[in-house]
Formats: structure tokens, C-alpha cells, sequence
């Protein structure tokens, strides 16, 4: 069964109102949880590159690219869970794993169940909520993986986006 259904949410996936890249993160992380971030993607195989700047590279520890100079520039990851599904982690802080999505490649009841399967898998494999939120309002996250309840849900009314 879907955790949300498409025809309940979808105005929580309109890019006119919520913004093209909403925010997607899982607050009071690590370290640790960014490399089980890292691992996660490598065992899962899904297809991804690193890159920081103009430069692709393998991807290294996250204990390397969270210490790298204050100056330098941010890394990327760009993480497709499923085909025409991109997630880009962006590298800011070690206590926050923090990522976009792109509205315009979530739009159906397929591609929200694999939005929502990539949120529970992370979500699972960390222990803790992965949240989204629209583009540049960190303070209401609009649904969420939920630890207790094993499934990503609804954290605010669609009906008023």
C-alpha cells in the first residue's frame, strides 16, 4: 500500500506554489549518518557522481568532504533512486543531511511511491525523520519519514499549500 496517495498531496508537489527544488533533510545528524548515507547509496547501487566544482570524482568518506576548508567549494551528490528521480545532497554541515529534489520529476502516483520509498529507506537505515519542506521554508516541513510509524507522512494540510 502507498504511503501517500497522489490525489491527496498533489499540491504539495506543485512547483508553481511550492517552488521547483523543495528542501528535504534529516536534522540532528552526524557524521555517521552522512557515510550511512554514502554506504546506502553504493549498496543499494543506485546510479550517482560527485562532484565538486567542475570535477567528478569517486565519492570519499564524509568524514573528508564535511572537514574540507570553509572556503572551499560545496560538493554535490547526485543520487537517482529510480529512473528520472534525482536527489542532489549537498555537503553544508555535518549535522544535517540535506538534499533537493525536483518537483517536475514527481508528478504521479509511481513517482511519489518512489520519492516515498527513498525517504523510508533512508529514513530506516538512519533511525530518524527525513523531512520536506517548501523551497527555502525550513521552519514547516509538509510530510516526512516517521520513524514510529515506518512510513512517510502527511506533517501538513495539502488542502492549503
Amino acid at each position: 500500500m502507498a504511503d501517500l496517495l497522489w490525489d491527496d498531496v498533489s499540491s504539495f508537489f506543485d512547483p508553481e506554489a511550492m517552488g521547483t527544488l523543495p528542501d528535504v533533510c534529516v536534522p540532528n545528524a552526524s557524521v555517521a549518518d552522512w557515510q550511512a548515507v554514502l554506504d546506502l547509496v553504493a549498496e543499494k547501487g543506485w546510479k550517482s557522481h560527485y562532484t565538486e566544482g567542475e570535477s567528478v570524482l569517486p565519492v570519499p568518506a564524509a568524514e573528508a568532504v564535511l572537514s574540507r576548508p570553509a572556503d572551499a567549494e560545496c560538493p554535490n551528490l547526485r543520487v537517482w533512486p529510480a529512473d528520472d528521480v534525482l536527489a542532489i545532497f549537498r555537503f553544508h554541515a555535518d549535522d544535517e543531511v540535506d538534499f533537493d529534489v525536483d518537483l517536475r520529476e514527481l508528478q504521479g502516483q509511481e513517482r511519489l511511491d518512489a520519492f516515498c520509498g527513498f525517504l523510508r529507506e533512508i529514513g530506516r537505515r538512519l533511525g530518524k525523520p527525513v523531512l520536506m519542506y517548501p523551497e527555502g521554508d525550513c521552519g514547516h516541513p509538509m510530510l516526512g519519514f516517521n520513524v514510529e510509524e515506518d512510513r512517510v507522512v502527511l506533517l501538513a494540510d495539502p488542502s492549503r499549500p
